[in-house]
């Protein structure tokens, strides 16, 4: 029987399924699936206020993914608290399933104070996005420039002592540069990869399909860049990598684990199949048995 058991910026994880944020509710998916059967769960992106999101609508269909524009829309976080932090302990009751909060903001100042009251939330780890766009700087996404992929880093870590995932973008020239800027600058581990910038036309009508003209492709189709992204970065840092972009199968979560991901994030997959995550967690373990692997380490070090 494989051991699926990873440790994971020093915590135990029960197998090395978590599901992507934005695509997880305790609400929705607990109608589908067991979620405490997985290593960890991610909530949606939670700032320090409301955000209401971007007009519709905010979802296509793509080919071999989707374009999502769905802005970050959350309750804020002393309602995410108050609401949806009790229903998704609840059910994962004493399985040793871990929550990841997954914190947004417009500003360093945001992200701060989201984080520091995530920090003393009944979580067990922090998902720092930095995708986000920057309103101080124009919009740019803070993910996209190394000095201040640091600086956010840095001021959220002062207040944060709980393990801190830092959320890669892959709209950058070098994806390496951003990773030693977070890890650098106190990131426990690094996530990676959010969705690359898209957009389609509907051409009959000659419109934008999405009110926000542009989104985030994600899906099957991302995953060749997300794969290489994993490896590169694994190569170039110390500290630990949720890979994540496009998984669909057992055997696509052996492929960022083989490229050096110490866990793994279904994100798309679920919005397809509400299923998903489970039963990528069975083909995996399916594929580890098959293959006479012993443990995730033996998959992580697969690669010849």
């Amino acid at each position: 029987m494989s051991d699926l058991r990873v440790i994971f910026c020093g915590l135990e994880l029960q197998n090395p399924i978590v599901t992507a944020s934005g695509t997880f509710s305790a609400k929705g998916s607990g109608k589908f699936y067991d979620f405490s059967r997985l290593g960890a769960v991610t909530s949606k992106g939670v700032a320090i206020d409301p955000w209401p999101g971007n007009p519709t609508p905010r979802i296509a269909e793509t080919h071999s993914g989707m374009l999502n524009a769905i802005g970050l829309e959350n309750p804020g976080a002393e309602r995410f608290i108050a609401e949806e932090l009790p229903l998704i302990r609840n059910g994962i009751d004493f399985s040793g399933t871990r929550i990841i909060a997954n914190v947004a903001g417009r500003s360093v100042e945001e992200y701060v104070r989201a984080a520091e009251l995530l920090n003393a939330a009944d979580v067990d780890m922090l998902e720092l996005n930095i995708s986000c766009p920057n309103i101080k700087e124009g919009g740019v996404s803070f993910g996209t420039s190394p000095a201040v992929a640091a600086k956010v880093t840095q001021e959220v870590r002062r207040v944060v002592t709980k393990p801190l995932i830092v959320k890669l973008t892959p709209n950058v020239t070098d994806i390496c540069e951003i990773a030693h800027a977070a890890e650098s600058s106190g990131a426990d581990a690094l996530s990676l990869i959010n969705t690359l910038t898209g957009m389609r036309i509907d051409v009959r009508k000659r419109r934008h399909v999405l009110a926000n003209k542009t989104g985030g492709l994600s899906g099957p189709a991302i995953m060749p860049v997300a794969i290489r992204m994993v490896y590169q970065v694994a190569s170039a840092v110390k500290i630990p990598i949720l890979g994540m972009g496009g998984i669909m199968s057992g055997a696509d979560a052996a492929e960022f684990l083989m490229a050096g991901a110490s866990a793994v994030a279904v994100g798309t997959a679920a919005l397809v199949d509400p299923t998903a995550p489970v039963r990528i967690l069975d083909e995996l373990k399916d594929f580890m048995d098959e293959h006479g692997f012993a443990n995730i380490e033996a998959v992580k070090n697969a690669l010849k």
